[in-house]
């Protein structure tokens, strides 16, 4: 099944050797039966076939795509583990250096919770939320401690999402060494015990019956719950917007529109959206100009067509426009705060962008029959050319106002970012209070 977003997976981008899989205690003992191997070798031919049909490049980027395949199907039938040979498919499709197109292995059976949360702020790593409870919160991890090695590798701008991409999808860990900073300047090193909660292997979506039904619809209700927007209306000057994903429907963007346009201001908070629908992206666009506006150009394999906003019959919101973007800002978020600044309809605050926007369709796959294993695979057909020339591919969006919490803000639970923004509004808003309109949201466990 084949579904177009502008939304960036959790993908690979960096070289597999800064992750060799000893320093992730990835090399099990366990058997790897030889149906097993079969297994990825067809996974690996279904994805980089999808890759050389699709690609937006035809040249895939200077990349002998065939000969680094078969390079791959010698290392899995030469892998000494599952996790390995699995490894050689995310390696193959690091080549292409694209943050769009990345493979999506089955699902492990021990989905681990690591009870807290991490994020690049500027240049430094910090922890950012800890679960209640966790071990995390056992073994003293408190927001606003810089990390600085994760199981001895050491996170940097241009490779978290490499390591977040190993932690959680490719090799999720019962563990991770931690070595942090606290706001004492102490170091401190302590292993993280991950929650583990066991899945069953599933036989086919359609035929799940009784618990394991019961589970894939609970996660489907936890996702839309953490995805829906918050809005918080604080007086007729201001209306903020939490916005988590791209995923409103036409009717629902109106509303929120609407709504805006009861307020002379509108922030707009991108933070951490990871992008999603393109017609979320236009809705939300023709939302707040009044008049056609262009947004790229798509330039596909075979073609170059334009990506525009038509303006609608309905009135935008015209007043004060700030949007907030971070480092987990991505894709349709990006295109969003650049129109902004491009056609110089607002203002852009806090730190740079991902600097992750393809169009991408996802391919979903599945192999075996009991169990059956899904796997799917990103690719990227299309890359966008913003009306200054430039793609934002690896260069992201940088705000017209660089605003950064430090280690402090994150330990006392304050937002400067949001505060700055509604003081650009015209509104009083302490950090303290900026914090507390849209506090963090646990996914179940």
């Amino acid at each position: 099944m084949r579904v177009r977003a502008l939304f960036v997976p959790i993908c690979l981008v960096f070289p597999l050797t800064l992750f060799p899989l000893a320093l992730f205690g990835a090399e099990k003992t366990d058997r790897f039966l030889a149906v097993d191997r079969e297994r990825v070798q067809i996974m690996l031919q279904v994805v980089a076939s999808d890759v050389q049909k699709y690609y937006f490049d035809a040249k895939l980027r200077g990349v002998d795509w065939n000969a680094k395949v078969a390079q791959a199907r010698v290392k899995i039938a030469q892998a000494p583990s599952y996790d390995t040979a699995l490894l050689e498919i995310a390696a193959l499709f690091e080549t292409l250096k694209d943050s769009h197109t990345s493979f999506d292995p089955p699902s492990d059976l021990f989905p681990q919770d690591y009870g807290w949360q991490f994020q690049m702020i500027g240049t430094h790593c910090y922890v950012t939320q800890v679960r209640p409870k966790s071990d995390a919160d056992a073994k003293g991890l408190k927001p606003g401690d810089e990390i600085l090695s994760l199981d001895g590798f050491t996170p940097a701008r241009d490779s978290l999402n490499k390591m977040e991409y190993v932690l959680n999808v490719l090799l999720p860990q019962s563990r991770l060494q931690v070595e942090f900073r606290d706001l004492s300047a102490k170091i401190h090193k302590v292993d993280i015990v991950a929650k583990v909660r066991q899945k069953r292997a599933m036989t086919d979506l359609q035929e799940m019956t009784g618990r394991d039904a019961w589970e894939v619809r609970l996660e489907a209700e936890d996702e839309r719950r953490l995805s829906r927007p918050q809005i918080k209306e604080l007086n007729p000057t201001l209306m903020i917007v939490k916005l988590p994903v791209f995923y409103l429907s036409e009717i629902a963007a109106d509303e929120m529109i609407g709504k805006a346009r009861k307020h002379s201001s509108l922030i707009l908070d991108l933070r951490g959206n990871p992008g999603g629908r393109e017609t979320c992206l236009q809705d939300l666009l023709s939302g707040v100009f009044d008049r056609d506006v262009k947004i790229a150009d798509r330039v596909t394999r075979n073609s170059k067509t334009a990506m525009a906003v038509k303006h609608k019959r309905q009135a935008p919101f015209t007043g004060q426009l700030i949007v907030l973007v971070d480092n987990r800002s991505a894709s349709a978020a990006e295109l969003f705060a650049r129109v902004v600044q491009l056609e110089k309809r607002g203002t852009v605050l806090g730190d740079r962008s991902s600097g992750s926007v393809m169009e991408s369709s996802f391919y979903n796959h599945k192999v075996g029959l009991n169990p059956m294993y899904h796997y799917a695979v990103s690719v990227s057909e299309a890359d966008l050319i913003m009306t200054d020339g430039q793609s934002l591919e690896r260069l992201g969006v940088t705000p017209d106002e660089i605003v950064l919490p430090v280690a402090a803000d994150l330990a006392s639970g304050r937002d400067p970012v949001l505060a700055r923004a509604a003081e650009i509004a015209g509104a009083t808003l302490s950090p303290e209070q900026a914090a507390k309109l849209f506090p963090y949201q646990w996914p179940r466990q």
